[in-house]
């Protein structure tokens, strides 16, 4: 069963870092994180997609800006699996989001919407989450 956790209000300021611990669930399709100012107004969109619902393993990066998505970038899907339990960690520099995963892999994103603090998170999909926590 997939869960869905939403956080308003956070006001977590540039240098901020997001912790994420969970499993994967066995048939997983995709799981999403989002950080931004709010639900229409999203600096990064984090969603790895599964085989074979998908037709690659694929993540896809993104932002949405008064509830309209931006130009997408795609990376391949190496680092995550269905039934893994993973550990993700999502620093805000103010420039970019620093995406640290699995295997010490790293990909960035850049803070196309000029925030300057994170206000909003939501976390859905087929991920058990374990663990959120923010330094």
């Amino acid at each position: 069963m997939s869960q869905e956790i939403f956080v308003e209000n956070m006001k977590l300021p540039i240098g901020s870092r997001v912790n994420i611990l969970g499993r994967i669930q066995p048939n997983a399709k995709l799981f999403r994180i989002n950080l931004g100012k709010d639900e229409l107004d999203i600096g990064l969109h984090f969603n790895p997609r599964f085989k074979p619902h998908y037709p690659d393993n694929v993540i896809v990066c993104n932002n949405a800006k008064r509830g309209i998505w931006c130009q997408e970038v795609r990376e391949k899907n190496s680092y995550f699996a269905p039934g893994d339990t993973v550990s993700i960690s999502i620093f805000f520099d103010g420039k970019e989001f620093l995406i640290n995963m699995p295997n010490n892999h790293q990909m960035t994103f850049p803070n196309r919407l000029d925030l300057e603090e994170i206000d909003f998170m939501a976390i859905y999909g087929d991920l058990d989450l374990k663990k959120v926590d923010f330094e």
